[in-house]
């Protein structure tokens, strides 16, 4: 997709802290981190959301978390535990139109109130 800031970033176009990148992946350091450690994983292909996936996407969507756990590994953050976090939809907190996980970690994580 043309407009897409998280597929310019994946392409290079705009700068970014590259964490892990493979030839379906692109992984990057968040902006506004949230946690000691945060990390976004995307796929280069452009996928709205979690809700936008079809069964030609079974793919993508299951090598994503492949890669999320690679990534954790890389970070370190397999033996302590990570939080991984797919906002879905405007009112659940997607800001960017563009499937990506969020790779939360380096501290104890509580739970959120609803």
């Amino acid at each position: 997709m043309e407009d897409c800031l998280f597929c310019k970033i994946s392409k290079g176009e705009i700068p970014s802290t590259k964490v892990y990148e493979d030839d379906d992946f692109f992984a990057f350091k968040d902006i506004a981190p949230v946690a000691p450690v945060h990390v976004l994983v995307i796929p280069k292909k452009h996928v709205q959301s979690i809700a936008a996936l079809t069964e030609a996407d079974a793919a993508v969507a299951g090598k994503m978390l492949f890669a999320i756990q690679k990534v954790a590994s890389l970070l370190g953050l397999a033996e302590d535990g990570y939080r991984v976090i797919f906002n879905t939809g405007e009112k659940a907190g997607q800001t960017v139109r563009h499937l990506h996980a969020h790779i939360l970690g380096g501290k104890e994580m509580a739970w959120p109130g609803v």
